[in-house]
């Protein structure tokens, strides 16, 4: 069984550029696997390995400058959910694209999972999922309201489009993991709304936390790996991935008659010119060749093997 790590935390780095090189040597000596992203703003990322390659991950995390209180959250999984370790720089490890928005400085009112389910409730509330319409096509709490964002940095317009609805409104804000509503909780603030909450720890601590029985949670959760997704208890969900547009697919989505294997499914079938498609052939083939050798193709994903 190895362990999958959510982590970030906003701190000021003012090197971070000279944290990703002992990142990603301590992580491939410890045969960790995953993606992490560094900022002037902080750490931002999801790694897997075993129980020590994990421990020693976050022992060299915490030990950077002002990230001794890193908080993390775990969950399950049989296989390795990534082909490869990759440590980046980024101007944001999570892009809103609103330069003036700073959650070390302030952010929303933190709500317990065991008390989420309260507050979503009361009729003065407005309940707003913040990610992107693919992941709430699969799962979302019940009542939330979806603003069918394609990105995180299309929030701020969308709110300023639609502010008029919320007024006299208290606002509960909600993602996967909890890092954009960091940044949403204090994106809102600084626009002069002052009751904001946010669900603690994001979806995936709620349904880790939260027995199924007594959830609002409705469909399964996207995660950015390739489990693609997962359920209440943190079991891995039923979802595979589009190599394509890299959106999430229920297996009886790759027999419809759109969908060729990482090439293309029915929700991106008009998205990709001739070239495209026939670069994502090509790559199919070098997976099938790969099989074959009986070795595994860098990119091959779960959508991939079916």
């Amino acid at each position: 069984m190895l362990t999958v790590c959510a982590l970030y935390h906003f701190t000021r780095f003012d090197t971070p550029a000279a944290f990703c090189g002992p990142l990603l040597a301590l992580a491939e000596a410890q045969g960790v696997k995953g993606s992490l992203l560094l900022a002037n703003e902080g750490i931002n990322g999801t790694i897997a390995g075993t129980r020590a390659g994990i421990d020693a991950m976050l022992a060299h995390i915490r030990a950077l400058p002002g990230c001794a209180d890193l908080e993390w959250k775990e969950s399950p999984a049989q296989v390795m959910p990534f082909a490869r370790m990759k440590v980046r720089l980024k101007r944001e490890i999570v892009t809103m694209g609103q330069p003036d928005v700073d959650p070390r400085a302030r952010v929303g009112h933190y709500v317990a999972p065991e008390d989420w389910n309260a507050l979503i409730s009361a009729p003065d509330v407005a309940v707003i999922d913040t990610r992107n319409d693919y992941e709430v096509a699969i799962g979302t709490f019940e009542g939330a309201i979806d603003p069918g964002t394609r990105a995180f940095r299309d929030f701020p317009q969308w709110w300023e489009e639609n502010r008029h609805r919320f007024h006299n409104k208290r606002i509960a804000m909600f993602c996967t993991g909890g890092i954009r509503c960091e940044k949403s909780t204090n994106y809102l603030i600084s626009q002069g709304v002052e009751d904001v909450f946010h669900l603690k720890g994001g979806i995936l601590k709620y349904l880790e936390d939260v027995p199924q029985d007594q959830s609002l949670w409705q469909g399964a959760c996207f995660v950015f790996d390739q489990r693609v997704s997962v359920e209440h208890g943190l079991k891995e969900g039923p979802h595979v991935m589009c190599h394509a547009c890299r959106r999430p697919l229920l297996p009886e989505d790759i027999n419809r008659p759109e969908y060729e294997a990482g090439v293309q499914c029915h929700q991106c079938v008009d998205d990709f010119t001739p070239e495209r498609r026939e670069a994502f052939r090509e790559r199919q083939r070098q997976i099938a060749l790969a099989a074959k050798r009986g070795e595994r193709h860098m990119g091959v994903r779960r959508s991939d093997r079916h």
